[in-house]
């Protein structure tokens, strides 16, 4: 009884309890069978993992329906315990289930039902191999164990009950899906602790930023609760917003840590912010005290990004600063969370240094390279801390898909032939990319007001680029000065003004940045159709 309360008392979960039980329990009064379900209005569910009982068995009274005759039911509609001593008896007293004991083996069997504040829950149902007449000391005694049973169970489904609702607050939290990216390849995995039931501060997600570009984020709240998920559940959509902005990405964290600072000075949280342009063939990024990001290139070589900025986010006062790190064709980015590196008996850059190690020989889908990490570093249903992998790939296109990926760019020279000349190119590559003609005429339209808005608001160097993936025709226009156009309504007399205006109408999306070296970068994309 002793062992059994220790155990019992140390049991969060409704298997915690029922292998307590198990353990405890069955050895002693040399039992062999264990069966504890739970009751939902007129049925009775399997709880943890039943011992002794073929598998069909328990399929038969898993959700089984309330019938007149059954000893679980009477147990638990007396609120006392039933003895039945024989395989001759069952069948005398429950002769609709009088198959039951040639089906289980088993010969006499203890009905515990389960009762906390003077109402029955559950049952827990003890058998034997042979027939026995239990004394009137086993049956106090049994009785008595069911009373701890029935406590540390209705523990164990409170427990579960906000276990559960915990899970479903941070997968809300979190992306319900990625999006699909132009040019690359994304999947993520994202790990909860199953010790405690309070929630996580991992979090992580991707975000197209139009022009073939994507942003990448992986963060982490330190401390559990509702209160570090709320600081995260900003912080995330807090990086969504700032990230329409099509800031640099220390600036996305110079914005972050003045936000931090204003939820909870308290609530101190790391974070990596990267943006991966494929056409420069690298990855841009920030971190505020987070780890190292990790590409492995088309080699199989894996080079830890250095870590140009400074401390987490919250601390205030720091100005951080961008690196970059090449990411080509055939490269795979990783963005992680402590929990896949850290433990108690490793040094984190041993740790560091061993998920490179695996990621050097980790190739296939962004999901299979998640899955091969997760592996790697030994993660197991019981890790005592969240963990959340982000990867990225920038695949080499070869066979008939790389037609679908196609670049073509024009150096302009300014002067009056500019306009004629880029309208000329545009039309001569949509052609050889056999574009249908409304969609070929669209995209020589945009070409030209966007190299006429560069011709007469922006200054040399300029060039043209168009892009084809799969999905879509992004048209770009950078030039050497950093003033963003926006969107305005022209006036009927107004002789300028609508060039923007017509490119926002007719393309799928548009957008400007700043480029580095004090230029600027302004696109639109149309989608394609489907193939």
């Amino acid at each position: 009884m002793a062992e059994l309360t220790e155990a019992l008392a140390k049991a969060t979960t409704s298997q915690d309890v029922v292998e307590a039980v198990a353990h405890r329990v069955l050895p002693p009064f040399h039992a062999t069978g264990l069966v504890v379900q739970a009751v939902e209005g007129d049925h009775t569910y399997n709880l943890g993992r039943p011992v002794g009982y073929p598998r069909a068995f328990l399929e038969e009274v898993d959700g089984r329906a309330r019938v007149a005759s059954d000893p679980v039911w009477d147990a638990i509609s007396a609120g006392g315990p039933l003895f039945v001593s024989s395989a001759e008896e069952y069948a005398a007293r429950f002769p609709e289930l009088a198959h039951h004991p040639a089906t289980t083996g088993k010969q006499s069997w203890a009905f515990l039902p389960l009762t906390v504040s003077g109402v029955s829950f559950g049952i827990c149902v003890i058998s034997f191999d042979q027939p026995r007449r239990l004394t009137a000391e086993e049956r106090t005694l049994l009785s008595a164990i069911s009373g701890l049973v029935a406590q540390a169970l209705e523990r164990a489904r409170l427990y579960d009950a906000e276990h559960t609702r915990s899970r479903a607050l941070q997968r809300a939290l979190l992306p319900q899906r990625l999006p699909e990216l132009p040019s690359c390849t994304a999947a993520a995995r994202y790990l909860p602790t199953d010790r405690g039931v309070a929630v996580g501060g991992d979090w992580y997600d991707v975000i197209t930023l139009g022009g073939g570009r994507t942003a990448l984020v992986i963060g982490d709240v330190m401390g559990r609760g509702v209160r570090a998920a709320a600081v995260m559940g900003q912080l995330r959509t807090a990086v969504r917003a700032y990230a329409r902005l099509d800031l640099p990405p220390h600036e996305v964290l110079q914005l972050l840590d003045g936000l931090a600072v204003e939820i909870d000075a308290n609530q101190i949280a790391t974070c990596v912010y990267a943006v991966h342009d494929p056409n420069e063939g690298r990855l841009v990024y920030a971190s505020a005290g987070h780890l190292p990001i990790l590409v492995r290139d088309e080699n199989g070589e894996v080079l830890r990004a250095d870590e140009p900025t400074g401390p987490p986010l919250g601390t205030g006062g720091w100005v951080h600063s961008s690196g970059s790190v090449p990411l080509g064709p055939g490269a795979t980015a990783v963005l992680y969370t402590d929990g896949l590196v850290e433990r108690r008996d490793q040094d984190l850059d041993e740790g560091i240094a061993a998920l490179a190690r695996a990621l050097s020989g980790a190739t296939g889908t962004p999901q299979v390279v998640c899955d091969r990490l997760v592996r790697s570093a030994g993660v197991t249903a019981d890790h005592d801390d969240d963990v959340a992998v982000l990867v990225l790939q920038h695949p080499h296109r070869t066979g008939p898909a790389a037609d679908l990926f196609r670049n073509a760019a024009l150096d302009l020279l300014g002067g009056v032939e500019a306009a004629p000349r880029a309208r000329a190119f545009a039309s001569g590559v949509l052609t050889s990319w056999r574009f249908p003609t409304e969609l070929h005429d669209l995209g020589v339209l945009a070409a030209s007001e966007l190299v006429a808005n560069s011709l007469q608001h922006g200054t040399p160097p300029m060039r043209l680029r168009l892009r084809r993936t799969d999905r879509r025709l992004i048209i770009e226009v950078t030039d050497g000065d950093d003033h963003l156009p926006r969107r305005r309504r022209a006036e009927p007399a107004d002789e300028s003004g609508r060039g923007i205006d017509i490119v926002a109408t007719i393309a799928s999306g548009w957008g400007s940045r700043r480029t580095p070296g004090g230029g600027k970068a302004v696109w639109c994309e149309f989608l394609l159709p489907k193939r």
